[in-house]
């Protein structure tokens, strides 16, 4: 098994990679492979969204995704201001060029929500349709976008969510966490370096090295964007941004005597609060493994570099690759959808993935590793995903503060021991996928439960 540290990190746009990225790469998808067959003039393009991406779509700027992926535009380039003066055009111009025919898309109608209809794959679906102008299919096609920013057709989710990457093809294949452990006893590698020489099989050692780097550049930017930002965010909450202020009170206090040493909680919830509150704004983050738990990771390793004597960014690296071999794994055996397997799926991944990075930084053993992400997941086991008004702010922003706390915390847990424990990170992982199968549906990302009902909508 092979899952990228560039499928785990990917460089997107708020404020969800399931329900702002996914339908962004799909219909672009969709309307490229438009070129293979010549379109008849007069066709009209429809979009249909189903499951969750109906339900909350509207909080989560899935129409809109939908809409800019149609145009052309992609995640890891979107320009915010270019999107929107495109949308715009085609609310009144409500015609696509497809391979240089003129497609019909009316945004008002074109695209709809159902809420009815339940597609079995996956909960968050959405088919593509085009039609001539007597109303037949010309080409239809329905993709799931099933977390992180991945899509896949039906076929595809029936043939295996993530096939294998033949074991020829890299020098570690570890689809288990038994597996990895049993690599490097034999080989005496770390994880990141076993992850790292997995990723050099199939990219020159040059450019990978430079393409990781920039994946922690926009980390860090993103970081640094959301500390200096103040305001409310939109989709009418009117939640206030917080982390500058959480930062500016910290920074002033720096040095003083009566600082707490709980004082780090707060130093983690500014970091992870300011990425998530610039994914909620629709800004540039890092997956990590999703947009909805894009702030836990990046926190941690900023707590690191900032607030663990003896750091060095020369770890950060290696951080990266710790990470995704566990968000690989969690991927893999059981899902980071929240919409598949509730919040546990995203913030508990991230959350495992962040102690398992700050462990191995710390000088774990890859036992000690694979132990801290454990601890890390196995508290965030049950976890729902009820977003108020489908919006990724409440409860999502605090959560990625306490994600990243439970994160070091775990690694810390972790440290004090051997690495022996009772319950495997396989079991854990496994424990989720069950606990994910059995959830109720209106706790997964569909606002019709929790506390998504709990706060008038008024």
């Amino acid at each position: 098994m092979f899952v990228s540290v560039f499928d785990i990190f990917k460089i997107g746009v708020g404020p969800s990679s399931s329900h702002t990225m996914g339908p962004m790469i799909a219909a672009a998808r969709f309307v490229s492979n438009l070129d293979e067959n010549p379109i008849p003039r007069g066709a009209r393009l429809w979009i249909t969204l189903y499951g969750s991406l109906a339900y909350t779509g509207i909080g989560h700027g899935t129409n809109a995704a939908v809409l800019a992926g149609a145009l052309g535009f992609s995640p890891e380039t979107y320009d915010k201001a270019e999107a929107e003066a495109a949308l715009a055009a085609l609310g009144h111009r409500k015609t696509i060029a497809v391979a240089g025919e003129t497609v019909l898309l009316d945004p008002d109608t074109d695209l709809v929500l159902d809420r009815t209809t339940r597609l079995d794959a996956h909960p968050n679906g959405m088919r593509f349709t085009l039609l001539d102008p007597a109303g037949a299919v010309h080409a239809e096609q329905t993709y799931f976008s099933i977390g992180g920013g991945f899509i896949r057709t039906e076929a595809e989710i029936q043939a295996g969510d993530l096939p294998a990457t033949p074991a020829e093809d890299v020098p570690f294949p570890f689809a288990s966490a038994a597996q990895m452990l049993e690599m490097g006893r034999i080989s005496g590698l770390s994880i990141a370096d076993m992850k790292r020489r997995n990723e050099c099989a199939r990219l020159n050692g040059a450019a990978f090295t430079d393409r990781l780097a920039a994946i922690w550049t926009v980390m860090d930017a993103c970081i640094t964007r959301g500390l200096q930002t103040t305001g409310e965010l939109p989709g009418g909450l009117r939640v206030k941004r917080r982390a500058k202020a959480i930062f500016e009170n910290m920074s002033g206090r720096a040095g003083r005597n009566d600082i707490p040493l709980h004082s780090a909680i707060d130093w983690l919830s500014a970091y992870a609060m300011a990425v998530n509150e610039e994914n909620a704004a629709g800004g540039q983050v890092v997956t990590a493994p999703t947009n909805g738990a894009a702030g836990v990771f990046p926190a941690v390793l900023r707590y690191y570099l900032d607030h663990v004597p003896g750091a060095t960014r020369d770890k950060i690296p290696d951080m990266l690759l710790v990470g995704a071999a566990i968000g690989g794994l969690i991927k893999y055996n059981a899902s980071i959808s929240g919409a598949e397997a509730g919040c546990q799926a995203e913030v508990g991944s991230a959350s495992a993935m962040a102690a398992a990075a700050l462990c191995a930084a710390l000088g774990g053993s890859n036992a000690q590793i694979e132990n801290a992400a454990e601890i890390a997941l196995e508290h965030h086991l049950g976890m729902t995903c009820d977003p108020i008004r489908g919006l990724v702010q409440v409860p999502c922003i605090e959560r990625n503060g306490l994600g990243a706390v439970k994160a070091v915390a775990a690694a810390s847990l972790a440290l004090q021991g051997d690495g022996t424990h009772i319950v495997s990170l396989d079991a854990c992982i496994e424990t989720m996928r069950q606990t994910g199968r059995d959830m109720d549906e209106r706790y997964k990302e569909t606002s019709l439960g929790g506390l998504s009902v709990a706060v008038p909508d008024c």
